[in-house]
């Protein structure tokens, strides 16, 4: 039996908001299109952390923040999703951490940064805003010496995107959202991923986009074509499901557990993806919360 969690609404005014995440007592998210990395607190007060707005773009690109990380150090990164670079943001400036246009052969998506700082990066495989078709793609890797390269040995995904690591660092998981599938590997001391299998199938044309998880091993993920978030099992089975009202969040894609002990539910949710300016314009993308029943304990993000 499925347990409903309700929702309610933290903040909104955002463009498309994404990559939710607890770092060091605060809670983040990437307002997309507004190409910046936002913090909210408890009473949905706001800080721009970063703000990218201004950066000259790589190729003529638009500068879309997209997945975040922090390295064991604390500093930032991230993803510019169009740019295929990766920044990094030391509190005060915000450089180049890595070029990855030799490596990602399509916009780069979200990531996961494991306790050695090697990164973990999802791309999409093609580029669904000008229409293409979805194509597989591999998961890139950045090594702690800041090389890349792309995890062949993991085998190429049909759109990964949300991707999350358990506690102890053994199992990586990443939401193959054009299968509807739920993907996980083992990882090894060198941080090379083996024992491709299936956590979970969530439903055909589910699209399942970002995720965490839990201290239990269970997956949190947004259900796009659904418009909720769920808790799924290793094997597929639906313990819990938030839905945020449509009329007032539109849908949800992402979420991340938070709070002082790990167990609020941060949902991102929004309106208007595929148009940049028009989601800009409205500012209707928001943040929710809601009550977990498991923390995430020490699980990355």
């Amino acid at each position: 039996m499925t347990t409903t969690l309700p929702a309610a609404r933290l903040v909104t005014g955002f463009s498309w908001t994404e990559c939710p995440r607890w770092h060091d007592g605060r809670f983040y998210f990437t307002d997309l299109y507004s190409a910046r990395v936002v913090t909210v607190a408890a009473d949905g007060t706001t800080e721009t952390v970063v703000d990218l707005s201004d950066r000259e773009a790589a190729d003529g690109q638009r500068i879309v923040a997209s997945g975040t990380g922090f390295l064991p150090d604390g500093r930032l990164l991230i993803n510019s999703m169009f740019e295929r670079i990766v920044l990094v943001h030391d509190g005060t400036t915000t450089t180049v951490y890595a070029d990855l246009r030799d490596v990602a052969a399509s916009p780069i998506n979200d990531m996961v940064v494991d306790a050695a700082g090697r990164v973990y990066i999802t791309q999409l495989g093609f580029n669904l805003f000008i229409g293409e078709s979805p194509k597989e793609s591999p998961i890139v890797v950045i090594e702690p010496d800041g090389t890349a390269r792309t995890a062949d040995e993991a085998g190429p995904l049909m759109g990964a995107n949300g991707i999350a690591i358990s506690a102890d660092g053994t199992t990586l998981v990443t939401a193959e959202t054009y299968i509807s599938r739920i993907t996980a590997f083992d990882v090894d001391a060198d941080g090379k991923l083996s024992g491709r299998r299936t956590f979970a199938e969530v439903g055909p044309d589910s699209y399942p986009d970002g995720l965490c998880l839990d201290e239990d091993g269970a997956v949190w993920t947004g259900l796009t074509a659904k418009g909720r978030v769920v808790r799924v099992l290793d094997g597929g089975e639906i313990t819990h499901e938030v839905t945020p009202p449509a009329p007032e969040a539109g849908i949800a894609t992402a979420c991340g557990l938070g709070g002082p002990d790990r167990q609020t539910l941060y949902l991102c949710c929004g309106f208007e993806v595929m148009d940049f300016d028009k989601s800009v314009r409205e500012g209707q993308g928001s943040i929710w919360t809601a009550e977990a029943p498991v923390s995430a304990g020490t699980t990355r993000p």
